[in-house]
């Protein structure tokens, strides 16, 4: 009897292991552990998509344009390739992009109504789902700086305005004049939409938009950013999908990471960085017909435009967008850059 004992109590025992194993193997591939540091690594990057044709683009803009996606890439790859976090790759991808007057986030941001900067941006890792995001801020040179502090030192996801600019001089950031952001191009524009009496509904302009960046690195983190001026003329306080965590930016190292550029309105009534997440994680797509089904379905039968950039855990790559173009480049696990702008490229 006590034999048989004993082999039933070893038996219960047994069986309680195995449950126990069932059940933490699923938790562990939850967390997003990081893999051994022989992943592929490549980043995407945008500038913005709207009103993009290539008859009114001249040789020197077209040229110049190509120039600066060209940085931006490979201050971002030159992160991967040393070995570093695909946040520091995102945030490095987007802050040349906000240091240039050529697209419409930090120095080049449109202007309000009233004739101000307002600027919003936001990060995100795909590893732990955590994010951070500002909106609003008026005197931030790189706002997607700000947001990575927001994620990293706060427990909050979204700061906005005065709050934000507070936490941004607690952080040792020095705030800028509103005149470091006046460029002659966009306030032109500004003039011209007042002319016009354009509001919520007005187009981007042909000079660049929204800029964004999603990145792989070694360990098989993802990470997603975006940062933006939003849209010309839009009403003070106006906060777009940029610093929107599931609108405008997402991450999710299960699936993909997703950087978006646009109608801000319809990429919040659709979520259209998650839905693309969500569709992978969900319905078994690829990241190329999950951003398609998004973008050329779901938004276009609502009304929007824009697009996205997306990137999946093997660095493959979708850049859908249903406007006339929109301002993209990428660099892949074979090292070779790709830098488009017009539809028909």
């Amino acid at each position: 009897m006590a034999s048989r004992k004993f082999w039933h109590d070893l038996l219960f025992i047994g069986l309680i292991l195995l449950v126990l194993g069932w059940e933490v193997s699923p938790l562990q591939a939850q967390s997003g552990k990081a893999s051994s540091g022989d992943s592929p690594i490549a980043i995407v990057i945008h500038g913005g998509a709207g009103t993009i044709r290539r008859e009114s683009m001249t040789a020197a803009m077209d040229s110049a344009y190509r120039a600066k996606l060209a940085e931006a890439l490979q201050a971002g790859y030159a992160v991967l390739k040393k070995g570093g976090s695909s946040l520091d790759a995102v945030e490095a991808a987007i802050m040349v992009m906000e240091d240039s007057p050529l697209f419409n986030a930090g120095k080049g941001a449109v202007f309000t109504r009233a004739g101000t900067n307002e600027m919003d941006a936001s990060i995100m890792d795909g590893k732990t789902l955590n994010a951070g995001a500002v909106g609003g801020v008026m005197h931030i040179k790189n706002p997607i700086h700000l947001a990575r502090l927001v994620m990293e030192k706060t427990p909050h996801v979204l700061l906005v305005g005065e709050g934000a600019e507070r936490f941004a001089l607690a952080q040792g950031i020095a705030l800028v004049p509103q005149a470091y952001f006046y460029t002659k191009r966009r306030w032109q524009s500004h003039l011209r939409g007042l002319e016009r009496e354009r509001a919520r509904r007005q187009k981007q302009q042909k000079g660049g938009g929204t800029v964004g960046a999603v990145a792989l690195d070694r360990q098989g983190n993802l990470a997603a950013g975006t940062s933006t001026g939003g849209l010309t003329n839009k009403m003070s306080g106006r906060i777009g999908d940029s610093p929107i965590i599931g609108a405008g930016t997402y991450a999710n190292n299960r699936t993909c990471g997703v950087s978006g550029t646009g109608q801000g309105e319809y990429f919040i009534r659709l979520a259209i960085a998650h839905s693309i997440s969500e569709l992978m994680e969900c319905q078994g797509l690829s990241v190329k017909e999950a951003a398609e089904l998004v973008i050329m379905k779901k938004l276009t039968e609502l009304g929007g435009s824009g697009g996205v950039i997306a990137l999946d855990a093997h660095g493959r790559v979708a850049w859908p967008f249903n406007t006339e173009g929109m301002y993209r480049g990428y660099i892949g696990p074979d090292g070779k850059m790709v830098i488009k702008i017009y539809k028909d490229e």
